[in-house]
């Protein structure tokens, strides 16, 4: 009977990996057949870089201490929409690059505010001026004591711009 629990435990540590096989086959290296040679990707738990996300803790806390500014996001689409768009023309491939690259940086200069516990969302549209019409509309839950939203228009000789920041408080 102990002989059945010995070989049990040593198929299960095989299966594992804490025992080498006993089959005899070694390749040319010298290495048994059953090694597995591993590197384990082990962080040290109290260094996180930005893009790696600790699980947002319980704080019992019904709203933020910091509140975003209306006034700071606008300067900030502001300065982004016409340093990016003041002398450029429409084309419909420019503008669909254009359009990621501009929300990327804007979302970066408002995160840079450091203020947490904030969902940050930012729209950004591109068009050429033709005399069209346009509607934009969104739809979403919202606090109205905790959330706000930022908007600037721009507009040059050839192309519009519309850029939307969405700033939702996370409980």
């Amino acid at each position: 009977m102990s002989d059945l629990l010995r070989d049990r435990a040593m198929k299960k540590e095989k299966k594992i990996g804490k025992a080498p096989s006993d089959s005899g086959y070694k390749p040319k290296d010298g290495r048994p057949k059953d090694s597995i040679s591993t590197v384990s990707n082990v962080e040290d738990p109290l260094h996180h870089d930005d893009n790696t996300r600790l699980p947002t803790e319980n704080t019992y806390q019904l709203g933020p201490y910091k509140r975003h500014s209306v006034p700071v996001i606008t300067e900030i689409l502001k300065d982004v929409l016409t340093c990016y768009l003041q002398h450029d023309t429409y084309e419909a491939e420019w503008s669909r690059q254009m359009t990621k690259t501009l929300c990327e940086v804007i979302r970066a200069r408002v995160k840079e505010q450091m203020i947490p516990r904030y969902k940050i969302v930012v729209i950004v549209n591109i068009g050429q001026l033709g005399g069209q019409g346009m509607q934009i509309s969104s739809r979403c839950l919202w606090d109205a004591t905790n959330d706000t939203f930022a908007t600037y228009s721009f507009k040059n000789s050839s192309l519009f711009g519309l850029a939307i920041v969405y700033v939702v408080y996370v409980e």
